[in-house]
Parts: C-alpha cells; structure tokens; sequence
C-alpha cells in the first residue's frame, strides 16, 4: 500500500483503512530460497485455447471459428500447442521451466464461478464450508524452524484472498487510485499517527511496502512491456512489486494475486482477439517477473490456475460457456519443465463431460500436493488431513520440481 494513499484512507476513516488487496505474501522456509507464486485466473480460464489440442481429430469440428490450426499455435508436441499470445511460455518450455497440465480440474462440478473459486482456494471439497485457505493452512503445517517467526505486516482479512486466509501471519500491499496529499500534510499525519501504537505502526508497515514496491523498473523489463495501458499497466505494477518483495533476503517468500477478464462468452476470438489479448499481458507480465526477480527465479515455482474451464464446443456469440477442466501451468526455474502432463480423454462426443465439456482426469489437488510438499516442504500427512480435506483420492504428484 501507497505511503500517501495510506494515509490518505487512515485520514478519511478515522484511523482505520479499507484496503483492497489484490496481492499477498507470507513467509516460508528460513532457508530464504525457495519461492512460491499462486496466480488466480479468475473467470474460467478456456483451456481449449490457451493451450489448444490442434491435433485431436475431433478439435476442429467443436471448435470451429476459434479453432487453430498446427501453423497458428507455439507447438508442444503433436497433439498441444499454446495460444500464439503466449510466446514466453513457449520459451520457458524449451528452456524446461514450465508444465503444462490439460484436462485438469478440482473436486468442483458445478457452474458458479463464486462457488468455484471458493472451492480453488479453500481446498476443501465443497464450497462455502471454511474461512480459511489451503495455501495458509500449508504455511501453518510446515514444521517449527523451518518458517519464520517474525509476522510479515498488514493483514486485512476481508481483503485478503481466501487461499490466504488463517492463522498464519501474512501480508498485503495494494496499487491505490486514491489522490495524493502534499507533504505538509503527510507530516501532519504522521505527527498524529505517532502517538497510536497500532496506527503507527501500520504506517511504518506502510512506508516500507511503499520503498519496496515502488523500486524503479529495470530498462529490460520497461522494453518488455511497452503499452502500459489497461491490463498491462496493471501487470507492470504487480509483477513489479511481487518480484521486489520476493527478491528480498528477509522478505516474504509466497505471493498470491489473481487476475480477472477470462470469462469469455461472446466474441472471444482465436488467435487474435479478446483473449488473445488477455494472454499476451499476462505472458509479457510473467516474462517481466522473471526478469525482476533475477537469480531468484532459479528458485521460484509459479503456478497458474482457474475455477474451472469452459464449454468444448462454440456458444451463439462466438464465445465458450461454463465448463468444467481445462489447461494450468507451473512455471520457473525451479521447475522440472518441458513436458505436458495429461491423461488426455479426447473430444469426440462420447468422451466429454456431460456431453459438453472437457473430461476432468488430472485432480488439481494432486499438483498442489506436489508442489507444496517437494518446494515449500510441507509434509505429506499435512497436505491430506489439513491442508486438503478428503483428498486421499487425488494423489500427490511429485517430480515437478527440481529439489
């Protein structure tokens, strides 16, 4: 959070502040080398087009406008390729830094992406049954001095994701739109926050967060992402306070941040289009995070995941509807990459789910499981009796990073 919309907030509420969070961080390991990011693609990521099946048979026919052809895609293998947008992908899995998962979904099998994602981030079964999230009850399950004792700063609970929700200590910062006050002001402030215990030390929280996150740019990453309008502006702002906060020695460990717009039911186009554009900033935004964070990234692990896919064939507006699996993908250089994971059911229309979707066969608990267990050390009975409820069935699947 801003220092000036910090107190800007604190002034307008009479001491307190109502921050809207859309990034979050926690501490991990002491050994203050292993990084983690979860990115939320909120709104039903399709899966059939960030990483399209250009050859299964049967792709063609459901797809039909939006489908792409073997010279459109940035092919995998012979049978997936990723969305032409998503060009840093493509080389991360050349390089071996990124899995692509296909036909993956949670326990969820409805079409309510406010169920859904309750679902992603609680990690429980069922949605709406916990106020917490699995990702903090991961960071409480990691063994006593293995974590860091000393809380990380402002937790606004109602703010803060649901995955990060729970008794471990974490954080939050926030991009604010609100005006800046002049510097008279800001003393004034200060002055009067001095004598509140909690208040100052809110703003000193505050004050650090801002020098953290507003650390200039490097020249590679500003080239990297030339438009800085819409969506991009905002993946420039967050990918850069993610990386300055990680690269830290003393620093959280664990970022969450979700991003919106995959909810694509009219006019979403194929290799141009909609969410053609939507792909390119979120890929030139991670390419500006690994280029941030430097040879931290060397031991960084992102991973980016949905509520749930969309419809296998076209709707009437061009778009695609509420599904159920789709595409997620693991990403850094801490990861055992350039592969595909799938048990891959096929499109032809026996094989879809309920006759309309991609058939679920890759439990994504099962990856969390792994990741949480072979990067952040979280012990497997942990990951099954805590951190995912009634998950013994999705078998934690190891090997996906390098340890």
């Amino acid at each position: 959070m801003k220092r000036r919309d910090f107190l800007t907030a604190g002034s307008l509420a009479a001491g307190g502040a109502l921050l809207t969070s859309r990034l979050s961080f926690a501490n991990t390991p002491a050994n203050g080398k292993s990084r983690f990011v979860f990115v939320i693609l909120r709104g039903a990521l399709d899966g059939l087009a960030a990483v399209p099946p250009y050859g299964d048979r049967d792709y063609p026919a459901l797809r039909r406008d939006l489908a792409m052809q073997a010279n459109d895609v940035l092919r995998l293998n012979d049978t997936f390729g990723l969305h032409p947008s998503l060009a840093f992908l493509g080389e991360s899995y050349g390089a071996h830094e990124l899995v692509v998962f296909h036909a993956i979904a949670g326990p969820y099998r409805e079409r309510s992406h406010f169920d859904g994602q309750d679902v992603l981030e609680s990690g429980f079964v069922r949605a709406h049954v916990s106020q917490s999230g699995w990702l903090n009850r991961a960071l409480g399950s990691i063994p006593a001095g293995r974590t860091c004792d000393k809380e990380s700063g402002i937790a606004l609970g109602q703010n803060i994701p649901l995955v990060m929700r729970g008794p471990a200590a974490v954080t939050s910062w926030s991009p604010s739109k609100l005006a800046a006050l002049d510097e008279d002001t800001l003393e004034r402030i200060t002055d009067l926050y001095a004598g509140d215990p909690l208040l100052a030390a809110r703003l000193a929280d505050a004050l650090a967060a801002d020098a953290i996150a507003e650390s200039p740019l490097s020249a590679d990453s500003s080239a990297a992402m030339p438009n800085r309008a819409g969506g991009a502006a905002r993946y420039t702002e967050v990918m850069h306070a993610t990386a300055e906060f990680l690269r830290r020695e003393n620093g959280p460990k664990v970022a969450v941040f979700d991003t919106t717009g995959w909810d694509t039911h009219a006019n979403e186009g194929a290799a141009q289009g909609q969410l053609a554009g939507r792909l390119a900033a979120l890929d030139a935004g991670l390419r500006m995070l690994k280029d941030q964070l430097g040879p931290v990234w060397n031991d960084t692990a992102v991973l980016l995941a949905t509520e749930f896919g969309r419809t296998a064939a076209v709707n009437g507006t061009r778009g695609t509807d509420h599904g159920t699996a789709t595409a997620a993908f693991l990403l850094g250089g801490a990861v055992k990459g350039g592969r595909v994971v799938t048990d891959w059911p096929g499109l032809s229309s026996r094989s879809l789910y309920q006759g309309r979707d991609l058939m679920p066969t890759l439990d994504l608990r099962s990856v969390l499981k792994g990741v949480m267990q072979d990067h952040l050390g979280v012990p497997a009975r942990a990951l099954d009796a805590t951190v995912f409820p009634d998950s013994v069935a999705a078998r934690t699947l190891t090997g996906l990073v390098r340890t």
